[in-house]
Formats: structure tokens, C-alpha cells, sequence
């Protein structure tokens, strides 16, 4: 397994389980195995690659916080919620990043590639925007709909558009590369 892919296993698996885990159990029995499966996640993560990176450190102690409200509390509303914190923060992160000129989006993306100041700072703001956009829908959908809509476009609906949106970006990406690709120029052969 490529270390790509062992990353998308270890970022989508407790996901995949709580779907599961909701279908076979109800809410609360998924939120419990949400839990656990972040927990093993990380701890996988860790063994495997020897260190632990920010995003998903912070993902798991906001599932920790707000599903351990929606436990203690037997209100699925803090889980709900859960998404709606967490893509904000990251909107408010990177756009607030930007007045401070910060491109926090590099500490995320300089392994993947290396693109001109002006290019951070174009990828910076989509996807601070993308990021409130996504905690907005969240919170129409979670507010207008069952929990079976809710957790369905939780896994199957968040995912494919964070997939497409960052599919989307290639374009500025290339247009904005800092360095040439190995070989030589840009010009199509």
C-alpha cells in the first residue's frame, strides 16, 4: 500500500465506520465507534509513520469534545455541530491567516507541490472559502433533514466534494508552479 493511500485509509476509515456503525446501531452506538476508530486511527498513524501531523491531532479532540457531549448528553446535536466547528475553523484559519500574511495552506501542501507566492495565496482563499461554504451546507442539512440524510451526506456527500473541489484547483496549481516539472519545461511535446 502506497503511503497515499495507508494516509486515505487512516483519514476515511473511522468515517466509513461510523456510517456503518449508524446503519447497524443508531446514532449513538456510531458516535461511540467514531471515537474509538479516530483513537485507533491516530495511534496506527503514529506507529506507522513516527509522528503525528496537526489536522488530524485536531479533528480527533473535536470528536473526543463534541462526541462525548452527544454521549454524555444523549444530544446528537453536538456531533452535528462537530462538522460545522471544524470546517469553520479551518475558513477562519486560512482567511485570517491572509491578513496576517500567513499562507498557512503551505504548511498542508508544500510536500504535494511548490507554487509562486501569489498562487498560496489564490489556493489560500478558495479554500477558506470552500471551508465556510462546507460549514454552511452542513448546517442546512443537519437543520432541514432526518439523521439517515444527515450522516449519509456526512460521509458520502462532504467527501466527494472536498474530492472535486480540490480536483478543481489543478488548473492554478500548474499555472502557478514556483519550479518546472522534472525535464525540462512547461510546452506540451
Amino acid at each position: 500500500m502506497t503511503p497515499q493511500m495507508r494516509r486515505l485509509a487512516l483519514d476515511l476509515g473511522p468515517l466509513l465506520i461510523f456510517f456503518a456503525a449508524f446503519k447497524w446501531g443508531g446514532f449513538f452506538v456510531a458516535t461511540g465507534a467514531f471515537m474509538v476508530a479516530i483513537t485507533v486511527s491516530l495511534v496506527l498513524g503514529y506507529m506507522i509513520e513516527k509522528k503525528l501531523s496537526p489536522m488530524p491531532i485536531f479533528t480527533a479532540v473535536m470528536v473526543m469534545v463534541f462526541g462525548g457531549l452527544t454521549l454524555y448528553l444523549e444530544n446528537k446535536t453536538f456531533l452535528k455541530v462537530k462538522v460545522t466547528v471544524i470546517y469553520s475553523f479551518f475558513g477562519a484559519i486560512l482567511l485570517g491567516g491572509l491578513i496576517f500574511n500567513r499562507l498557512f495552506i503551505k504548511y498542508v501542501f508544500a510536500q504535494a507541490f511548490d507554487l509562486t507566492e501569489s498562487g498560496w495565496r489564490q489556493l489560500t482563499w478558495r479554500w477558506g472559502v470552500f471551508f465556510l461554504l462546507l460549514a454552511a451546507i452542513n448546517e442546512a442539512v443537519w437543520r432541514n433533514t432526518t439523521d439517515d440524510v444527515w450522516v449519509s451526506f456526512k460521509v458520502w456527500g462532504i467527501i466527494p466534494l472536498i474530492f472535486l473541489f480540490a480536483l478543481a484547483q489543478t488548473r492554478l496549481v500548474i499555472k502557478h508552479q514556483a519550479t518546472a516539472p522534472a525535464g525540462g519545461t512547461n510546452a506540451q511535446q
